[in-house]
């Protein structure tokens, strides 16, 4: 169950323990001796899961440090106009040494390729005692551990539902959407196209996962109909678009797309 903000609140009145910083310092130190020793003592499919985990980590941190280390590269200087060159030295090209940090350029880069400018950039949270009706089961009625989602929600093409007696979350076929209507901001006309899937539930990765979606909701459409072409000439036939209106209360989805 969620805790809200409760412990972060509390850091910000009060702040942190006195001993804080030593112990995480003395927990860093410590992990590499307790990962070791757990390398040497893991057997069989454990062990090979967990040196798996190891060894991408390791990859994605020299990837990093490669990245942020700074690169020296020759460059050649401008030929000087004035006064004449010697014979011997026409083949010599003048050099210097420059530092260069690639490091901004590509993480700059990267954080482009990540983010968005959503319509909607700051939604409230929905909590889960609105997203999840309670529902007792059993002969006496005793057993409460499943939930119905009361929210609108997508499943896949082929989705099946689980036998009654293991099904936790129960998602109803009347609040199951297929399509959505999606906003062209440029071309300022409205589409219906169908969902592929939800990307983010900005609420929780666990709406996430069931598929619920609410407002600020970012789901991916199907625009094949629309003709979008890449600038290589590649159709384009899944875009980003975040759901602008409540769908629970209208009965249907509105989305602006994300150019």
């Amino acid at each position: 169950m969620p805790q809200n903000e409760h412990i972060e609140l509390a850091q910000k009145r009060h702040g942190r323990r006195l001993d804080y910083h030593e112990k995480k310092r003395k927990r860093e130190a410590r992990a590499p001796h307790e990962q070791a020793s757990k390398a040497q003592s893991l057997r069989g499919i454990k062990a090979k899961i967990y040196n798996k985990q190891r060894h991408h980590e390791k990859v994605q941190m020299k990837k990093t440090i490669k990245l942020h280390e700074e690169r020296e590269t020759k460059q050649k200087d401008a030929p000087v106009q004035e006064g004449a060159v010697p014979a011997y030295l026409l083949d010599r090209e003048t050099q210097s040494r420059a530092k260069v940090l690639s490091n901004m350029i590509k993480q700059k880069r990267k954080e482009k390729a990540g983010k968005w400018t959503v319509p909607i950039p700051q939604v409230k949270a929905v909590s889960e005692a609105e997203v999840f009706k309670v529902l007792k089961s059993g002969k006496s009625k005793k057993k409460s551990w499943k939930r119905m989602v009361t929210k609108v929600c997508y499943v896949g093409e082929g989705f099946t539902r689980k036998p009654p007696k293991y099904e936790r979350f129960i998602r109803p076929m009347a609040l199951r959407f297929k399509k959505a209507h999606v906003t062209h901001p440029e071309l300022k006309a409205t589409f219906q196209l169908p969902i592929i899937g939800v990307k983010k539930n900005p609420s929780s990765p666990m709406y996430t996962s069931l598929g619920v979606i609410t407002k600020g909701t970012v789901i991916e459409v199907n625009v094949s109909e629309l003709g979008l072409v890449t600038q290589g000439g590649k159709v384009v036939w899944g875009k980003y678009a975040q759901v602008t209106n409540n769908p629970e209360n209208d009965g249907c989805i509105n989305a602006v797309l994300l150019v």
